[in-house]
């Protein structure tokens, strides 16, 4: 399994990360059956949140028995300090986990939810109490949309996030009004080595009206090897990106996995030859607007 130091905290992680949104809605034994897999694979990066269902409950009867051996993520989605603070020792609860290695103030997509996190009585405060007590190691910021980089770019202005965590894939950076706020978040990244971390890699569309909704996903992903394969490849070949959160769907696991494992039989060239060529490819996250 390909690793990568996750920015200037001393651990080398899986390239892939998994990403537990995908065991919110499953039974224990399908949970149980992932995170071995994940496991076998040399997978040692997990990332959950509060709010993804289940999956903290899921993850916790192997994961506190490994937990020496993984960098174990979690988030809250609390913006005051009061109500973060009780979400974490919930979290850690939940797990069955004493600490965790990464807390992450979630869903920071905008400056008006960064103003919610960092000002007076903000989650941010419940965060770095959390570290002071040590229960929590690192703290990192994450976020959905088209003014995610910017956001996380001013945050890293205001606080040394360990990490930061939005979405990057081929179709969203070659919107140049994207690829540039992510190209500025990623050189400020490098000048804090801070680690960048994505997610909706393989993300393909908005499921369409009356589509069958094959995957527990909120959106449509890619789930031809080959596709996925190439979507991997073109997050992989930022090499400021410590890693790239799984799919939410215990289904793409293995498929994405695969892709990790087989990381450069692929060149740039033919990744973007396929990833350009593909029909009904867009943003899932509506029309953008400007992020100027």
């Amino acid at each position: 399994m390909l690793k990568r130091k996750i920015g200037r905290i001393d651990y080398e992680g899986s390239a892939v990360m998994f990403g537990a949104a995908s065991l919110g809605n499953v039974t224990q034994e399908e949970a149980d059956k992932s995170i071995t897999f994940a496991l076998e694979h040399g997978v040692n990066h997990f990332d959950t949140a509060a709010d993804y269902g289940d999956a903290e409950i899921r993850l916790g009867p192997i994961i506190s028995k490994v937990r020496s051996d993984i960098f174990l993520a979690t988030k809250t989605g609390e913006r005051t300090k009061e109500k973060a603070k009780v979400e974490i020792y919930r979290s850690l609860e939940r797990m069955q986990v004493d600490s965790v290695d990464l807390l992450q103030l979630h869903a920071v997509g905008t400056i008006e939810e960064l103003n919610k996190c960092t000002s007076k009585g903000g989650a941010l405060e419940a965060a770095l109490e959390a570290k002071e007590e040590g229960i929590v190691k690192a703290i990192g910021i994450t976020g959905h949309g088209h003014q995610a980089a910017v956001t996380h770019l001013e945050a890293l202005k205001r606080f040394p996030f360990e990490t930061v965590l939005l979405p990057l894939n081929y179709y969203m950076y070659s919107l140049p009004e994207y690829r540039e706020s992510f190209d500025a978040l990623m050189n400020e990244a490098n000048n804090q080595n801070t680690a960048v971390r994505v997610i909706k890699a393989i993300a393909k569309a908005p499921w369409g009206e009356g589509q069958e909704r094959r995957y527990a996903t909120w959106y449509e992903p890619f789930d031809q090897q080959e596709i996925i394969d190439a979507c991997v490849h073109f997050v992989l070949s930022f090499p400021g990106v410590a890693g790239f959160a799984s799919a939410g769907d215990v289904h793409l696991f293995p498929k994405i996995v695969d892709a990790v494992e087989r990381y450069g039989s692929m060149n740039n060239e033919q990744a973007e030859r396929l990833l350009k060529s593909i029909s009904g490819y867009t943003t899932i996250f509506g029309s953008p607007t400007s992020i100027a």
